[in-house]
């Protein structure tokens, strides 16, 4: 969620607000419900059993990152979207991860995260070499013979 307040500096007045929802969230709150994993640690929150892991507005958190659901295709956008898009121009794995757990929790996060940047082909054909250069040309020696 976005939310952009602009006030003029003169006169003090409001001129928008912009609230950005992203249906990705969304439907991660949404399929929260399904998850067998994230429903017995509900359980367990419920019961107080967590120290890390809250609910708050039906919506279980882990440390204010919310919980992803065990399910493959969501994992998947959302690495998606983290990688692929014009903001984040393919970032590595661990810049990646990173801006990841900032937001978001998942069991496995750093391992998917680099599974899926090892899988990127354009991440692949840029990766540059860590070596000495090999310095400066040296002539071939002229055949005598043919």
């Amino acid at each position: 969620m976005l939310q952009i307040e602009v006030i003029l500096p003169e006169n003090q007045s409001y001129l928008a607000a912009l609230q950005i929802y992203s249906p990705l969230v969304e439907q991660i709150k949404q399929q929260q419900k399904d998850d067998p994993k994230l429903l017995k640690i509900r359980k367990g929150v419920e019961e107080g059993k967590s120290k890390e892991i809250f609910i708050q507005n039906l919506v279980l958190w882990h440390r204010n990152r919310l919980c992803i659901p065990n399910i493959t295709t969501l994992k998947k956008e959302l690495l998606k979207e983290a990688h692929n898009s014009t903001l984040a121009t393919h970032p590595g794995g661990t810049k990646m991860y990173h801006d990841l757990k900032i937001h978001y929790w998942w069991n496995g996060m750093k391992r998917d995260i680099a599974d899926y940047v090892a899988r990127c082909l354009t991440c692949q054909r840029v990766k540059t070499e860590h070596q000495k250069p090999g310095g400066l040309l040296q002539p071939l020696p002229i055949p005598v013979w043919k």
